[in-house]
């Protein structure tokens, strides 16, 4: 049988209608203060809901795990109470929902920090920037990260407990599962890379001390909330943030077979989407099927088209779309009946109302 987008798969306990996933995207519409969870969000994801999975956007399991303005948390009762006004809704519609657990670690600002400095593996500049919101004005704009300060060992098991009570509380606001971040230049990320992890002790130094974090924290979540449950999203070709690492790519290879070893249900590809992106080699695919025979999700500039290529190819099981869901909340159908995308208006991805964001029409009735 040949597999398109259009046939179902079974991920861990769920039973999805097509392989159609809304990839994880920041949109920085929550509640203050406290980044709560609303209705208008409700509202969005429910909208989007014929998607064979749901990941939520980034959302940061402790208030230190913070980098970008009015990004959920999981961490706090009020939280959980406004994610479930989420999943309740995604769930009304038919939909499943897998909550992306995050900590941004040097990729921050430091109104969010009580000393004024983010945490990282070392001390080093992500010469980088994150969406930060003026108080005075309540305008957002790019502002660049200060330089971040080395974790203590013991801080770093703390953090691997907060993803642990971040899977816990994703439960218990109603989401089907979780995934964790490890992509993007991102705290997993930053302990992944030798160009950003400069550590010579249990965490650092050998490619086995650099993939310990991201071992130490699924194999938490794991046992919290079960493997079935729990994914993963890796970006092993993007350099940006100061990520680049000629060793990378063997230390991703490694970091799967761990995670083959703890039985996670998926691993999640996020793959660069701008013009002049490098581009995955097909043989890295192969390689990463030899030693990891869970679900594979890709994400990047994928059409229809490529998409379904690749699941015929077998390299992948589910793509990921990310602007296009912006844009066309019944984007299944309109694969489907092969209908013109809508184009999404980029002056209204972070912050703001409902406009750009829950005013996308639908053609499916």
């Amino acid at each position: 049988m040949t597999t398109d987008l259009f046939t179902p798969l079974s991920l861990g306990t769920l039973s999805l209608p097509n392989r159609i996933v809304m990839a994880p995207m920041t949109r920085a519409r929550t509640t203050q203060p406290g980044d709560i969870p609303n209705q208008m969000m409700a509202q969005y994801y429910a909208q989007r809901a014929s998607a064979g999975l749901i990941i939520s956007e980034a959302t940061q399991v402790s208030r230190q795990g913070k980098g970008y303005s009015f990004t959920p948390g999981i961490f706090t009762p009020e939280q959980v109470e406004g994610w479930k006004k989420v999943t309740d809704h995604v769930h009304q519609a038919n939909g499943r929902i897998y909550c992306q657990l995050w900590h941004v670690g040097r990729m921050s600002h430091e109104s969010f920090h009580d000393d004024g400095m983010p945490v990282a593996p070392s001390a080093l500049s992500p010469d980088a920037q994150v969406w930060i919101v003026d108080p005075q004005t309540n305008v957002g704009q790019m502002i660049d990260c200060p330089l971040p300060r080395a974790l203590e060992e013991t801080e770093i098991k703390d953090i691997v407990a907060d993803f642990a009570l971040g899977a816990r509380n994703a439960m218990d606001a109603g989401f089907d599962g979780v995934e964790i971040h490890g992509a993007n230049g991102y705290l997993i990320d930053q302990f992944l890379r030798k160009s950003s992890n400069q550590r010579t002790d249990a965490y650092g130094g050998s490619q086995e001390n650099r993939i310990r974090f991201l071992v130490e924290v699924c194999s938490a979540v794991a046992a919290e909330i079960g493997a079935d449950r729990t994914g993963i999203r890796l970006s092993p070709y993007i350099t940006q943030r100061n990520m680049a690492d000629d060793e990378i790519i063997e230390t991703m290879l490694k970091a799967a077979f761990e995670l083959q070893r703890i039985g996670i249900s998926y691993i999640h590809l996020s793959e660069a989407d701008w013009e002049d992106a490098p581009t995955i080699p097909e043989q890295f695919r192969h390689d990463l099927r030899d030693v990891y025979s869970g679900t594979i999700i890709v994400a990047g500039k994928y059409t229809k088209e490529r998409g379904e290529q690749l699941l015929k190819d077998g390299l992948a099981d589910l793509i990921a779309y990310g602007r296009p869901f912006i844009a066309n909340p019944d984007l299944p159908y309109r694969f489907a009946n092969k209908l013109a995308l809508s184009t999404l208006d980029p002056d209204t991805l972070f912050g703001g109302s409902g406009k750009g964001y829950v005013d996308y029409p639908s053609l499916q009735r």
